[in-house]
């Protein structure tokens, strides 16, 4: 395939600023490779990161769900990733060194020593290192994942969220046929881990949620959960223990971003014997009120999610390659690369009148 030598990017050159850019395509080594982007989700942590509360460094290209097509690759790398020119991927977002602790134990998405595409800046060679660009640079190291061609991008695209859902709400609390999972947080991810639970054959499932995410309510019950608990009206522990019997969820997974209360919200509604899992970030806020004796007393285990593994997004892609769900229901929007800002700020409801659940980046061809 024949490269262009430059790369459309928008690049985060400060808090709420992203400005185009075209970025120099690199020659490439035996063990590497460039992709031509396809799509590229968009995150809640893409928010965090315009906000500039992850504290990245920049100027850098953010964007770190991305899919497209290998447009060059070196020999090693083919070898290696069993891929070629032409073949379409996945690309995790971790990019470990393979030779700590944690990568030799197995939790290579915990490395040391790790870089996580979307936060590596242009200073650092060869400054293509995240998915709001037309081309991206593969390191040695990254993970990928083959995707089928006939599949419409932003469907494709979903192998990101929905491999969280996966890894958070079955992976890690070893989700069971008939289990009651409570989903604390109807965006993307929520909808991914009830997709993710009622696959594995999880019984009841209830997801929170505000007034406003009324809209995302029908999608949750569109893809098999049970009960919808709008916290701006009802006490969700009251509604959980009520439809439990007074007996509490098997699995709680906080998945809603900066609002603590659901964190004791889990710890309450969950039975004893139970399993939370806490992986909506909370921008390092404490959580008022904590109290460990539910811990204690209840013998909940307590879990932080950070990240997907590779078993997370092979379950997803396997899922999205058998068309079973109908995944498009919680897609809500393509939008044109030049245009990052507005979809970040179309996540984040500051857009009067328009709000997205799923939306991905489209770069010019």
């Amino acid at each position: 395939m024949q490269l262009p030598k430059t790369s459309f990017a928008m690049v985060q050159t400060a808090k709420r600023e992203l400005t185009p850019m075209d970025i120099d395509i690199p020659d490439i080594d035996d063990n590497s490779a460039i992709l031509k982007l396809e799509a590229c989700g968009i995150c809640g942590s893409d928010y965090e990161q315009f906000e500039d509360v992850l504290r990245t460094p920049m100027p850098v290209i953010p964007g770190h769900e991305p899919l497209g097509v290998i447009a060059k690759i070196g020999d090693r790398a083919a070898a290696r990733w069993g891929v070629q020119e032409g073949d379409r991927v996945a690309v995790e977002t971790m990019i470990s060194c393979r030779h700590c602790e944690p990568c030799l134990g197995g939790t290579y998405h915990l490395c040391d020593h790790r870089k996580i595409y979307s936060y590596v800046p242009l200073s650092e060679w060869p400054g293509l290192w995240g998915g709001y660009a037309q081309y991206m640079f593969l390191h040695k190291h990254s993970v990928l994942h083959k995707v089928e061609q006939n599949l419409p991008a932003p469907l494709a695209v979903m192998f990101n969220p929905l491999g969280a859902g996966f890894r958070w709400a079955v992976e890690m609390p070893n989700t069971q046929p008939g289990d009651t999972v409570v989903i604390l947080g109807p965006g993307q991810r929520g909808l991914a881990s009830i997709v993710a639970c009622r696959e594995v054959g999880a019984g009841d499932i209830i997801v929170t949620g505000l007034a406003a995410d009324a809209d995302k309510f029908k999608v949750a019950k569109a893809f098999g959960v049970t009960h919808c608990i709008d916290v701006d009206n009802e006490d969700p522990v009251k509604r959980v223990k009520a439809l439990t019997n007074g007996r509490g969820a098997d699995v709680v997974v906080d998945v809603s971003a900066y609002a603590t209360k659901p964190v004791m919200d889990a710890m309450r509604m969950v039975r004893a014997g139970g399993k939370v899992v806490l992986a909506g970030v909370k921008g390092f806020k404490p959580v008022n009120d904590f109290i460990s004796d539910y811990v204690v007393t209840k013998e909940i285990q307590v879990m932080g999610a950070m990240g997907v593994t590779s078993r997370g997004y092979r379950a997803a892609i396997r899922l999205i390659e058998s068309g079973k769900v109908d995944l498009m229901r919680m897609h809500t929007h393509d939008f044109d690369l030049q245009d990052a800002e507005l979809a970040i700020r179309t996540l984040a409801r500051e857009i009067p009148d328009d709000a997205s659940i799923h939306s991905c980046l489209i770069p010019p061809h």
